[in-house]
């Protein structure tokens, strides 16, 4: 569609007629020739004298085109435009980070897939992780893995099918041996602070205790929550074990608890999935749709229109003079 941008512009269009009808005459005083007798000649011929006006005059072509100028360059001064089209843009609300834990005990084949067959941990989370990664299609996402160390493996995008592939190459060990459950959480911390996404989960998956932190999980849950950081924590592996091998479900639960998160245990490939699907139902994939329609300016053909009919009167203006010129020298004896 057509609009112009500055319509009250279009107001302007008879500011010629009121200057015309409302202004004055112009006057100027010219020097003369003085006459002595001059009131003497003027009384013997019978005339008065009046105040003298040079009038130019104006030709059909004038009157034809100096409305039709002033009606561009006012039509150019309302600035038209063509309004293409609306575009419209999505754009993720969340950015959503995972956290796992890939220290050995990950290597553990205690995790049952659904036909009931033994397979190590990180199998049955990797297969159920990356389902879950296909179905967030909407959101920005994040890897980190932690170990006796935290490390990014991919920041936050949308290009989901590269989350998917670093997540198919984790092994177990590659962090080190130990669990930095709190570290963990402070380095998802630190990736966040870029992030201008509204909402912002981190969904935190161990399958032993903190061993390697030099922050505790507490106090990395309560920074978390000053920054707007949800948690949602996931247990795995045997809560009966001892020492290092035993899931710290009661730490979990309060790192969850601090950040309005939410807690859940999985004991198997079955019961993973139904957390991941239970995630993705209650933190539906939030979108922001940007919509805006560009503007084509168009002024400048009016402009240019009053333009080229000033220089074309001109121009024909010169060759009707020239033409003038030549017969007359032509007709001269």
């Amino acid at each position: 569609m057509y609009q112009l941008d500055f319509p009250w512009a279009l107001l302007a269009l008879p500011l010629p007629l009121l200057a015309w009808w409302l202004l004055p005459p112009y006057r100027e005083e010219s020097a003369s020739v003085r006459l002595a007798f001059f009131g003497d000649v003027a009384q013997a011929a019978g005339l008065e004298p009046q105040p003298g006006a040079v009038i130019l005059r104006t030709n059909r072509l004038q009157k034809l085109l100096a409305p039709l100028c002033w009606g561009l360059i006012v039509l150019a001064l309302a600035r038209p435009q063509f309004v293409e089209p609306p575009i419209q843009k999505v754009q993720p609300a969340r950015d959503l980070l995972l956290a796992l834990d890939l220290s050995q005990s990950m290597d553990t084949r205690d995790f049952r897939d659904p036909q009931g067959q033994l397979e190590t941990r990180v199998a049955g989370v990797r297969q159920v992780v990356e389902r879950f990664v296909e179905r967030r299609t909407g959101d920005r996402i994040g890897l980190v893995v932690f170990g006796d160390a935290p490390y990014p493996l991919v920041p936050f995008t949308l290009d989901h099918a590269t989350v998917r592939t670093m997540l198919g190459q984790t092994l177990p060990g590659m962090a080190g041996p130990r669990t930095a459950l709190g570290d963990s959480i402070g380095l998802g911390i630190k990736l966040f602070e870029a992030s201008k996404a509204p909402d912002k989960l981190m969904i935190l998956l161990s399958d032993g205790s903190d061993t390697a932190s030099r922050m505790p999980p507490a106090r990395a849950a309560e920074i978390a929550k000053e920054h707007g950081i949800r948690i949602d924590t996931i247990g795995i592996g045997d809560p009966n074990a001892t020492g290092e091998a035993k899931v710290d479900t009661t730490t979990l639960e309060k790192v969850a608890e601090t950040t309005s998160g939410r807690y859940f245990f999985g004991q198997d490939q079955a019961a993973l999935t139904q957390i991941y699907t239970t995630i993705d139902q209650l933190a539906p994939q939030n979108q922001k749709t940007l919509s805006w329609r560009p503007k084509r300016e168009l002024y400048y053909y009016p402009l240019g229109g009053a333009v080229v009919l000033v220089l074309g009167y001109h121009l024909v203006m010169f060759v009707l003079v020239s033409l003038r010129r030549w017969k007359r020298r032509e007709v001269t004896p």
